[in-house]
């Protein structure tokens, strides 16, 4: 995935991705990600995102920076920090994630 970003004055939040990927008959991601004229609270750039991947219509892995939360993922009952560098490499960071999650709880 490739995404442009640059700065612009007195811009308004622009979605730069919203989308949904089916990995089979009973697990999807849905991935949206805003460019944002500053940052939010508790985040050091200008991007707003929400990353889930849902099985069995359980969200068992969440990346996300709500406003004075900060940068941050859920996986499974865990939650920790997520050190933000570019879209590309959240997007990245996610999909290795799946992949991991995948891998972990591929017997049940």
């Amino acid at each position: 995935m490739s995404i442009d970003v640059g700065i612009l004055s007195n811009m308004k939040a622009v979605e730069l991705v919203c989308t949904r990927i089916a990995y089979s008959e009973i697990a999807f991601a849905e991935l949206v990600l805003w460019r944002l004229p500053k940052p939010l609270k508790g985040s050091l750039h200008g991007f707003k995102y929400r990353l889930a991947y849902i099985v069995l219509g359980e969200c068992v892995l969440r990346y996300d920076n709500e406003a004075g939360r900060g940068d941050h993922r859920h996986f499974g009952k865990k939650e920790n920090t997520y050190v933000f560098t570019t879209p590309e490499q959240l997007v990245a960071d996610f999909q290795n994630d799946i992949a991991r999650w995948n891998h972990e709880n591929r017997n049940s």
